[in-house]
Order: C-alpha cells, then structure tokens, then sequence
C-alpha cells in the first residue's frame, strides 16, 4: 500500500509521536506503517489498526498519541448556505472593533502582503467576496485534503492543491468547479475568510478586516471512522482529525516561506478533549511555530461557556469525596467524560446508575483499561487511566460510556495520598458532539474555553454582544487548568453580518481577530516598523490596545485584557490614551 492509501484508511490508526523511536525498538519489524515528519521530533504515523487496537497492545492506553477530534465553534447554523440580503449587510462589527478606522488614512492598513491561512470546511472562492476589482482571485492556494484526484502539495501524500493560477482558470470558465471542484458545502470556512479577509463588496455594503490581505485555505478532510467511534461522535457532526490539522499547519507555514509573507493562521474549530492547559502534541506545535517571526495564531474561545459541560471539584478532610451528578438524556448512543486530577494524590471512582447499580474503580498504579456491564441495564462502561499523562503529567481518567440509560448517573471521586485532599476537573465532549439532554447538574463555567486556544502563544479570543456590550452567554471561560490567562480579548461574536447571512460564535470572533492581526503586521513587518514580531508580540499590542470597562477588574475569566480595539492599539502608541 502506498503512504496515501494507509492515510486515507480506515485500516490504519493515526498515532502523533514527539520523540525518536529507540533503535532497539525496531518498529520496522512491529508494524506496517508509513510516517509523516512535522518537524524535528513531531510526526505521525499511520500504522495498520491491527497491530495497535489488540487487547495486549499498551497503545491504547496512550491518550496523547490518539488524535483527538475537533468540531467547528459556530452557532445558529441553519442555513448555512443563504446568502445575506443587500440591506441587512453591514460592518458594525469591524467599526466595534477599531479595524475600520486603521483602513483609512493615515494609517491605511488593509493587510497588504499579509497571508491569512483558515483551516476549515473550505471556500466558495467564486464568490465575489474572495475576487479583486479585476475579478481575480485573491486565494493564492486551496488544500482540499477532500479531493484525491489530483496532485498534492509538495511533502504531502493526499488531497489536491489548486494554485492562484488554477483558481483564475476556473473563474474564466462557464462551468467553474468543473476545473476546480473545491467548494465549501458547510458554509462556515466561507464565513470565516470573508470576515477576515473579504474585499469590499458593490457599494460598500460589506468589507472584511484585511480586504487586500492574500487567502490560503486548507479544507479539512472529515474524521476517520474509528476514531468516531472511538470517541462516540455522531455521523452527522463536521468532526475533524487532530493529525489532519497538523499537516494543515505545516503546509501553510511551508507556503508563506516560498513567498517570505507574514502569516496568520485563523482557527475556527475546537475540542474539549485535552488536559486545558494547551499542551500535547498540536499545542507544541503551535508553540514552537509562534516563536518564530512574522507568525501569529488565532484561535476561536469556544461556545462552552453555558453548556453545563465542565466539573471542578475539590477534595477536603471536611468533603473527602465530591459527588458528580450527570443528567444523560434519552437515546443518548454514548459519550466519553475525561476527569483531570492534580498531583500528587490518586483518583477513585464509584459510579451509581439510574437504577441503583454501581461499581467500583480504584486508580491503578499503571496504564490500564477495565470493562463494566451494568446487570440491569444496557450500559457498558469503559475506564482508562492513565497515573501520569505524558504530556502534562497529571492523572488522566476517561469514562466511556456506551449505550447508557437515561437518566441521573452519580459518580463519586475521592482521592488517595500521604493526606486527604486533591482537585480534580472533569469534562465532556463539546455541544455538537453529545445530545443536549446530557449534562451535569452542578457544572462550572470556568475553565470552558476549548483547546487549542490555550497554547501560549496564540491570540485567544472570546464573544461578546455589540448591542449591549455583554459577553455572549455561550462563551467560553478562562481561565487553564493551571490559572494560566485566557482568553486574551474578546471580539464582537453575536448577529454579526457576513456575506452569507448573520453569524454567531467564537469562531467569527476570531476570524475578525486574525483580520486584526494582519493589519497590525502590514504596520509592523511590511511597513518596518517592528520587523522581529511573533504571536507573543501581536498579542501583546491588541492587550495594550483593548477597551476595558472601569468597573471591572483585568484580567478576567470572561473578557481576557478588554474588547478587540485595533485603534486603540495605535492610540497607545502615540500616548492618546486608552479608551474605556
């Protein structure tokens, strides 16, 4: 088999690896598999499911080696496809956010030589959105890791590349997706690029942040199987692979360095599997390219914030256990719940059903698996643990449960050690991938911002409502796992307008961000007046530059540093001031 047919099958796992395999382990020997490198000592492999799903085989035990799955951080998504009414476009968001007021004079920042790179469903790049004056296309490149009939990009083995040359065939022809079949059937890439990046439209109606900015777009190739139903993601869910995403990365960092062009990279997707401190495989990867210079990243907040998602409990000699009430609703297929519990103590768990059953986990002392089956109910129940994760060394324990009955399930944890004590968070998986009947009764909106937005050195941005200036509801909360700030700053995220129609969620918020950002490296990098910036620098600008409420206190779990305010960047550079 070829390394395209083995990444394209779903008889091949994906296994993310940051380290050099020990000579001595031969892997050669152990599997058939073909390999990707990212950099240094990141890479994946994609070895033959056989060799790695055995009941004797320790890699299933390996959480940070499984990709993990990522949704789209959008809400409202009916109609995905309508395009906006003439007079219900606007561009208050952009005039809320001070990016309207940089594009004039004097400053007349556009993000002129400025790439802005989106993973995500795709673009319908014949829209008049994504065209210049001269109806050209301003997307220099699609990935369309969807499409295996023509030729990669160069270093990659799957989907099809289509350059500026190719997309201004298309264009010219009657029949366009006839030279170029790339197109976007969700909506929400579409939606992502023209808030970032879109030109402006007959009359002004509609402008994005960066309307001169160059386009490069990845379109993700959905979810293997397995790992659906691995995970217990249902069919008709947009659900992307973390492998997938990482290769996306590496290609447009590969692209901008053939062009020497500032580079910001726009997330609009999210998970909420991860330890919520934005390490792991993807969160190193980002870290290690946002150092660099001329590279930003920006990553929507997530639409957790009122989920009832999130857990945090803390064990005491006065409360040696916390009680976890979790609502399951019906005809709920099943799910995975991962506990994150803090050093040094160990973790246990009692689980009581609906109908008055329960067992009994201990934590063991090594990676393990046991199986559970209710008597008098259809549920079974899977726990892995892991003492010490590798990524972020705490104690790693996911539930998974199958085919659970309705109703209040109550999990108790208590904890073992030299004394009683310990905190420990729980999470389940994002809105789109659980029912909305299944929740917990007692949750916490802290803590609910979606990975991979808490990696360091990316913009996290959060969603709030222009109309009265209040965070959306839906929003995600800072701050990490390790208290570490999060968000950074909030951008306008509700009813916001877009060649497509109105649009809502964490997702538009940061496509507006990363259109921030371009203007700032047109100002900082193409225009030589801070040629050394990275992701860390950028963000450090818009923190400065952010509108904050005097009545409220700075840093928050909510609001970051303040509201997204591009002039307000500007304004104290020159000593104006700071807006509140």
């Amino acid at each position: 088999m070829t390394c395209k047919e083995r990444i394209l099958s779903n008889d091949y796992v994906d296994v993310l690896f940051d380290f050099v395999f020990p000579k001595e382990y031969n892997i050669e020997s152990q599997a058939d598999y073909c390999y990707h490198s990212l950099n240094g000592n990141l890479g994946i492999f994609f070895i033959e499911r056989s060799a790695v799903v055995g009941e004797s085989n320790a890699i299933r035990s390996y959480y940070s080696f499984l990709p993990k799955c990522y949704g789209l951080m959008e809400l409202g998504t009916e109609n995905k496809l309508k395009a906006a009414q003439d007079d219900n476009l606007n561009t208050l968001a952009l005039t809320e956010s001070g990016i309207l007021s940089v594009q004039r004079g004097p400053l007349n920042l556009t993000g002129k030589n400025v790439t802005i790179g989106f993973i995500d469903t795709g673009v319908r790049y014949q829209d008049p959105v994504f065209l210049d004056i001269g109806g050209k296309s301003r997307i220099v490149s699609i990935w369309d890791q969807t499409i295996q009939t023509g030729t990669p990009p160069e270093g990659f083995e799957y989907g099809t590349e289509y350059t500026n040359e190719m997309l201004n065939e298309a264009l010219a022809n009657d029949n366009p997706l006839s030279v170029v079949p790339s197109t976007d059937a969700n909506g929400h890439g579409s939606v992502m690029a023209s808030v970032a990046a879109g030109s402006l439209l007959e009359g002004g109606r509609f402008i994005g942040a960066a309307p001169d900015s160059r386009i490069a777009v990845v379109k993700l190739k959905e979810a293997k199987p397995y790992l659906r139903e691995l995970y217990k993601i249902p069919p008709s869910v947009p659900c992307y692979s973390e492998s997938d995403i990482l290769m996306a990365i590496q290609y447009l960092q590969k692209y901008v360095q053939i062009l020497s062009r500032p580079l910001v990279i726009c997330l609009g997707i999210g998970t909420s599997m991860g330890d919520h401190t934005g390490s792991g495989i993807l969160g190193t990867f980002m870290q290690y390219l946002g150092r660099q210079k001329s590279r930003i990243f920006v990553v929507a907040g997530g639409n957790e914030g009122n989920s009832s998602h999130h857990f945090f409990g803390e064990i005491s000699e006065r409360e040696p256990y916390q009680d976890i009430e979790l609502r399951v609703g019906e005809n709920e297929r099943g799910f995975i719940m991962d506990l994150w519990g803090n050093a040094p103590y160990y973790y246990n768990a009692t689980i009581r059903s609906p109908g008055g059953e329960y067992v009994r986990w201990n934590s063991p002392r090594d990676a393990t698996r046991r199986e559970f089956t209710f008597i008098y109910e259809r549920t079974h129940l899977i726990i892995e643990n892991l003492l010490v994760e590798q990524a972020s060394g705490s104690e790693f324990i996911r539930f998974r449960f199958i085919d659970p009955t309705e109703g209040i399930w109550t999990i108790r944890i208590n904890s073992e050690g030299n004394t009683i004590g310990g905190s420990f968070d729980v999470w389940l998986p994002i809105t789109q991938f659980l029912s909305s009947n299944t929740y917990f009764l007692e949750s916490s909106p802290k803590t609910t911002i979606t990975e991979p937005a808490y990696v360091h050195s990316a913009v996290s941005v959060a969603n709030y409502q222009m109309i009265n200036n209040s965070i959306a509801t839906s929003s995600g909360r800072g701050y990490a796992r390790d208290n570490y700030v999060v968000p950074d700053v909030a951008a306008p995220g509700v009813d916001v307008s877009t060649p497509f129609g109105e649009r809502s969620g964490s997702s538009v918020s940061a496509a507006i961000t990363a259109g921030a950002c371009a203007q700032l490296l047109e100002w900082a990098v193409v225009n030589s007046n801070d040629v050394l910036v990275n992701s860390t620098n950028i963000k450090n600008y818009l923190i400065r530059g952010a509108r904050r409420e005097s009545y409220l206190e700075y840093p928050n779990r909510e609001w970051g540093y303040g509201r997204l305010d591009v002039q307000g960047v500007f304004d104290s550079l020159a000593g104006l001031g700071q807006g509140t």
